[in-house]
């Protein structure tokens, strides 16, 4: 087996993927005995890893030949996986048209377990550097933070929400709540030049049929171009696109 690379890595998590990389190419059951000849780890740590990834129902042991394949848990992270993808899919067409519309570059985001992170970007004028690119994890007070710390699980955002929010003064973490009351009735949230100098946003989220959040729309620009109340003409036009994105995944807005 090839020795994992050195640096800011977790060896052991290289081993144990090398062994699901294993199986995965080798596609077809394999005995303890085989995955051992294959991979030369020692017998005690391939034990542990073993029965470490059939636990977590990432690799399955048939009980009567004891030989191992890929767990149904692979296959939920591929699903997972395919249905992200299905969604930048089906989110772009929008995107370019409110990037013509706004004169601004539109982000798409989607929840990770350090934060918020970018993962698709329309822009067509390339010259303008918003500071925030494919890859980059967004604050908490950011419009896109907003809209997670608005409509995600209080369990799946606490640790990122009290870090976000350390340093905040009281004053304005208790503005900061009323803005999530704000953004849960209105569905749109707005920042004025939370990352970068005269460079603001607003945000909307998507959501699924069963009004889980999938991600969040945002359109980041020079200030004097951003939207900063829901009345604002772009702000409707905003939220007509998010509730017409949100349909075509099945959701439906309740009216009051």
């Amino acid at each position: 087996m090839q020795e994992p690379k050195k640096g800011t890595t977790i060896q052991s998590l290289q081993v144990g993927m090398s062994i699901i990389d294993l199986l995965a190419k080798q596609g077809r059951p394999l005995k303890f005995s085989d995955i051992h000849e294959l991979t030369n780890i020692t017998k005690s740590n391939l034990y542990k890893y073993l029965n470490t990834f059939t636990q977590l129902g990432i690799l399955y042991r048939n009980k009567e030949s004891g030989s191992y394949i890929l767990g149904s848990k692979l296959i939920e992270y591929g699903m997972a996986a395919s249905a992200e993808e299905n969604v930048v899919d089906r989110v772009t067409p929008y995107m370019q048209e409110v990037n013509i519309k706004s004169l601004s570059t539109v982000l798409y985001s989607t929840w990770t377990f350090n934060g918020p992170m970018i993962i698709k970007e329309v822009n067509t004028n390339q010259g303008f550097n918003i500071g925030a690119q494919v890859g980059t994890l967004l604050p908490v007070l950011s419009a896109t933070g907003k809209i997670f710390a608005t409509f995600l699980e209080e369990e799946s955002i606490s640790e990122w929400l009290r870090n976000g929010l350390s340093n905040s003064p009281e004053d304005k973490v208790n503005q900061f709540k009323k803005e999530c009351h704000f953004i849960k009735e209105k569905e749109i949230s707005f920042a004025q030049e939370p990352i970068v100098s005269s460079v603001s946003s607003v945000s909307f989220p998507i959501f699924n049929y069963r009004k889980k959040l999938l991600g969040a729309i945002t359109v980041v620009g020079f200030s004097d171009l951003i939207p900063t109340h829901e009345e604002e003409e772009l702000s409707q036009y905003l939220v007509k696109i998010s509730q017409e994105i949100s349909e075509s995944f099945g959701y439906k807005r309740e009216t009051v």
